[in-house]
């Protein structure tokens, strides 16, 4: 049965004030069909839903026509719920644009719904392809559709056997309509799987702990797995966090109220799930005096030691053993009420900073709308094995490690010179977050100077600060590295304020030659800098 027929009636109504979908057939190729010109009132972009259960327009995967009406532009679409999530993924879509992607490139603009589906066909309905088009098209991508089903090849999410895949939580977070980058959500994910310290720092609102906050949600069960923690500027110790012996009754202890000494506690006997401790400017109070053994245990891996053993009753250990499964994440503003982080805490995380372009500014003002954080609640959780099992692995090796190791090696000869080096944590750590953003990267999008840029970045440059006379040396050389040798990096780098760090041919590493122009322009202006800044 053709279904071009439908396809006509369904564009001349929708020019209509008409509503009514009773006249249109209920089902097509063994698929239930659903059609809306909209409810109470005439919708912008009409629809067409083809469905196999347990799908539905609200709260499924399915192929759709929408049409867009003024531009009268239709569109068959690899189509996915808006409403709630969906149950399932499309497979093997990342070849065709989204509609988001493809409105930015041919009316540079953004749709006004629906940016989240896959476009396989457009069409002009003024000048539409004949029967036979149409009907090949339709059924092309109904064949995909049920294939999908057929071979199983979409999983549950609360499957506990599916393989971490970074690009899932990317697609995820974008359906929750929170803009991050593949870039900085690979790094993210990259940086928890190397070591389970990581710093999220830069511009005050640009998104570091709704990041986290998404993570931890998407991949997580419920919430007994995570807790999110705003620092007080009045933590001077560790009872915050991990409470305290009562001196007046010594069988007992005290609990923080936060929960994150039961949130340990659970981690230790739930070692099959990660655990998340979420804390929302740490800054706010000096990190060393109440983080101090945290600190300590990430290298010993030895216990903390909390009261005198068996003098209390209250079954909370007398040590207590931070375990693998149990990762903290620490978000960073810098202002005049903050503190700045030590060399020691610096060195035991990952710090990811950040930043908010042009383009980025421009995308959000032109697709403005509410963040739907719900939709990603449990929808990685069947993940979580993976993602551990990814993290307890340590090995370094990759198919670039000759390459990496000649260059660390150069840096770390001539930081030396300015007394700026690197110890052997730094260089395992750099190493082995390397290894991480290799196997994250399915697609081989980054090359291996882009994954070095990224180390540079996250482990060599926010231990840089201090004052110009110690700093500029340090950074001239940095920002050397960071070019060819038909770049001055004085002359042609840091004094342009026009300089493309984007796109010039002779720049190796983007990201890290950005930040350190930077700081030399801070240090240069106010005779300091560091890695944070406001």
């Amino acid at each position: 049965m053709s279904y071009s027929n439908q396809i006509k009636q369904f564009l001349l109504q929708a020019k209509t004030d008409e509503l009514k979908t009773k006249h249109f057939e209920k089902n097509y190729s063994e698929l239930l069909v659903k059609v809306s010109f909209g409810q109470g009132s005439t919708a912008n972009i009409p629809w067409i839903s083809f469905l196999k259960e347990p799908n539905t327009t609200s709260k499924g995967i399915y192929p759709v026509y929408l049409y867009f009406k003024n531009i009268d532009l239709l569109i068959l679409a690899f189509g996915v719920s808006e409403t709630n999530a969906p149950i399932y993924n499309w497979i093997n879509v990342e070849k065709y644009p989204t509609i988001n992607s493809y409105f930015d490139t041919n009316f540079n603009k953004k749709p006004e719904r629906y940016g989240n589906s896959h476009v396989y066909k457009t069409y002009d309905v003024h000048d539409l392809p004949s029967d036979e088009i149409l009907e090949s098209d339709l059924q092309n991508i109904i064949t995909l559709y049920k294939l999908q089903f057929s071979e199983m090849k979409i999983a549950q999410p609360k499957e506990n056997d599916k393989e971490f895949v970074a690009s899932i939580l990317e697609k995820d977070i974008k359906f929750s309509r929170l803009q991050y980058s593949k870039k900085l959500i690979l790094r993210f994910t990259a940086s928890l799987l190397t070591k389970p310290f990581v710093i999220l720092t830069g511009l005050s609102g640009s998104g570091k702990t709704k990041l986290a906050q998404s993570f931890v949600q998407w991949i997580c069960q419920d919430e007994s797995q995570y807790c999110i923690i705003p620092v007080g500027a009045d933590w001077t110790n560790r009872e915050p966090l991990l409470g305290y012996p009562n001196a007046l009754k010594p069988e007992e202890y005290v609990k923080p109220d936060s929960g994150v000494l039961d949130l340990i506690i659970q981690a230790s006997n739930q070692s099959e799930i990660p655990h998340f401790l979420i804390l929302d400017e740490m800054n706010l109070s000096h990190v060393e005096r109440y983080f101090a053994d945290f600190l300590s245990v990430m290298e010993s891996q030895k216990e903390i030691p909390l009261y005198a053993e068996s003098s209390v009753e209250n079954g909370v250990p007398s040590k207590l053993k931070v375990p693998s499964n149990f990762f903290i994440i620490g978000t960073v503003n810098i202002d005049e009420t903050t503190n700045m982080f030590s060399p020691k805490v610096l060195d035991r995380a990952n710090t990811i900073e950040f930043r908010v372009t042009d383009k980025e500014m421009e995308r959000f003002l032109n697709n403005i709308s509410d963040i739907q954080m719900d939709v990603l609640t449990g929808k990685g959780a069947g993940m979580a094995k993976s993602f551990l099992e990814m993290a307890a692995d340590k090995s370094f090796d990759s198919e670039d490690t000759t390459e990496i190791n000649k260059i660390l090696l150069k840096f770390f000869n001539e930081l030396k010179k300015t007394g700026a080096e690197f110890g052997y944590r730094s260089a395992s750590e750099i190493l082995r977050l390397i290894k991480k953003l290799t196997v994250l990267d399915v697609h081989k999008e980054l090359s291996t100077q882009d994954k070095i840029d990224i180390a540079i970045m996250q482990k060599l440059l926010p231990k840089l600060h201090g004052s110009r006379r110690k700093l500029c040396p340090v950074l001239e050389t940095l920002g050397s590295f960071c070019v060819t040798e038909n770049l001055n990096i004085l002359k042609d780098v840091f004094v342009k304020d026009d300089f493309d760090f984007e796109n010039h041919p002779d720049v190796q590493y983007r990201l890290s030659l950005e930040k350190i122009a930077r700081m030399h322009k801070a240090a240069i202006d106010n005779g300091f800098a560091s890695f944070a800044e406001a």
